[in-house]
């Protein structure tokens, strides 16, 4: 079994940032919404963060893959982990408030652990990873209000299309592990938001027509936001905050960005989320906890 890795105060700073970072994206994504629909914030958000890794990949002269099967790869991770979720996640937040939309994110982990565990003998469910995973659940029927799914209005249809993302997200990070781990990360984030790229351009001008760049100022500060820091920047964070604390750690990321983007969504446009929501973050965090086994082993060991 490998050493937890531990938290130095640096990496707490970087984690923290990172969250806070990640949190505002929910917000800067519903404010871009307002002018531009949610098929062409997509492509904004892969082509400007594509562009921007290139040019770190190139300053670093990292090595480039030359195999067409890694790069098949990319195509492949740009889908699961960019096309799919942001797509489904932005329709979604059309219809959902941005706290709402941060709370069912953080199921990501949850999926990410049950499709580890059927694609990769070594990370198998335990008892323990079982437990988080069933009160990781009974956290996102709570949130989303079990009556809620029987109307099967656009309400609940947009916190389904948000959990279909999170699924994305798990089958992502599979594929990363098995297809693109040999690479440098920042080549693997680049290459994946090319492929993300040359499908969401001319998906969203066939579907909401020419992506126009005559926006309004505050929608090119949300883009800019998302695209660049919350997206191309974050990338980079994450991997420096992965390489100094472990991928145990960063789960503690999943639980601290719904918090700040609650707060943004109520604070800058007024967004009332009901106390089912919140419960049923509860029981979601309490389900990420006893997934990451910090403090249970704890327990044990008094």
């Amino acid at each position: 079994m490998t050493q937890q890795k531990t938290l130095s105060t640096r990496a707490w700073i970087e984690l923290i940032l990172l969250s806070l970072i990640w949190g505002g994206s929910f917000l800067s994504i519903r404010v871009a919404l307002d002018e531009i629909g949610p098929v062409t914030s997509v492509a904004h958000r892969t082509g400007w963060a594509m562009l921007i890794l290139w040019v770190f990949v190139i300053l670093r002269r990292l090595p480039l893959p030359t195999n067409p099967k890694v790069w098949g790869a990319f195509f492949v991770m740009g889908c699961l982990n960019n096309v799919i979720p942001f797509t489904l996640m932005a329709w979604g937040q059309l219809h959902i408030e941005t706290g709402l939309t941060s709370i069912l994110n953080a199921a990501t982990a949850i999926f990410g652990v049950l499709v580890a565990a059927i694609v990769f003998s070594d990370e198998r469910l335990t008892r323990r990873r079982a437990i988080g995973v069933g009160l990781g659940f009974l956290g996102v029927a709570t949130a989303i209000g079990l009556e809620n799914l029987l109307a099967l209005d656009l309400r609940s249809l947009a916190q389904l299309a948000v959990i279909g993302g999170t699924i994305s997200y798990a089958l992502a990070g599979a594929w990363a592990r098995a297809q693109l781990s040999h690479l440098p990360p920042q080549v693997a984030a680049a290459g994946m938001l090319t492929g993300s790229s040359l499908i969401m351009i001319p998906l969203a001008w066939a579907i909401e027509g020419p992506i126009s760049l005559s926006l309004q100022t505050d929608t090119w500060i949300a883009i800019a936001y998302y695209a660049i820091i919350a997206t191309a920047i974050a990338y980079l964070l994450y991997y420096r905050v992965l390489a100094m604390a472990g991928s145990g750690n960063l789960m503690l990321c999943t639980l601290l960005i719904a918090p700040v983007a609650i707060v943004l969504g109520a604070v800058v446009r007024g967004e009332v989320l009901q106390p089912q929501a919140f419960v049923g973050f509860a029981l979601l965090a309490v389900g990420l906890l006893i997934l990451d086994g910090r403090i249970v082993a704890k327990f044990r060991s008094h």
